[in-house]
């Protein structure tokens, strides 16, 4: 069944309207009919099974068949500090996150990053990786659309990351796997979680020690060596386990 998302402004007592570019994906590619059903998400954690009643010029008006309070999210907000890697690489994380449950991606620039945005194509980029955010959410049922934000430097990022409960940070020359895993399990629901990755060439070792002078821990995710692609996929893995609710 196709899924879309609205503003819960656009959530009203019997019926819910979607406007926007999903006018014409609904319209006239899909080509969906009056009576065809649909799932709604609010963004906000109530979820919608509706019906298409009829098209206005700039909006799909849909008749609300059923509502549900149980969003498809982890009890935890999961923010993943990836490293800028080469290439499209970018767009694989981004959408495989959202698959496993990331809350919101921020793009970090770190000193051993190969890519160089400038502001025009970093605007550009994250316009792009949102569109790659919001298709993967309702791709997997998702009952919010993970934010990609701004590229920040590494200062900017670790800032950002100060108010969270919980930084992790895989690194090749950490070791301890027992200790990993008793940080990872001591992780319960409704906590904040930050985790970093850096990119192709890894992280500084000043790095490292400026992440954990603000509190970030050191992790190691075993004895291979993982690319940027895999590290955060890897840990993002991991952590849905330990927090999935039982269904």
């Amino acid at each position: 069944m196709h899924r879309f998302f609205t503003e819960p402004s656009r959530v009203h007592e019997t019926v819910i309207e979607i406007g926007g570019p999903d006018v014409n994906h609904i319209k006239n590619v899909l080509r969906m009919k009056p009576g065809e059903e649909v799932e709604i998400s609010d963004g906000a954690g109530t979820e919608y099974l509706c019906e298409i009643d009829r098209y206005e010029e700039e909006a799909v008006i849909l008749r609300i068949l059923s509502s549900a309070g149980e969003p498809a999210e982890l009890p935890s907000k999961i923010y993943l500090f990836q490293g800028l890697p080469k290439g499209d690489k970018m767009e694989l994380i981004i959408q495989k996150a959202v698959e496993l449950g990331v809350y919101e991606v921020i793009p970090v620039a770190t000193n051993r990053a190969v890519v160089k945005l400038d502001e025009k194509k970093a605007a550009k980029k994250t316009e792009r990786w949102n569109a790659i955010a919001l298709s993967a959410a309702k791709q997997c049922g998702r009952s919010i659309i993970p934010q990609v934000t701004h590229v920040k430097g590494f200062g900017a990022a670790l800032e950002y990351a100060a108010g969270l409960d919980i930084v992790l940070i895989p690194y090749e020359l950490a070791k301890g796997m027992e200790e990993t895993k008793r940080l990872i399990s001591s992780v319960e629901p409704g906590q904040s979680i930050g985790i970093f990755i850096g990119p192709e060439g890894g992280f500084e070792e000043e790095e490292i020690e400026k992440a954990v002078n603000m509190g970030a821990l050191p992790i190691t995710l075993g004895r291979r060596i993982l690319r940027t692609e895999t590290a955060g996929l890897t840990i993002l893995s991991i952590l849905m386990y330990h927090l999935e609710p039982s269904v």
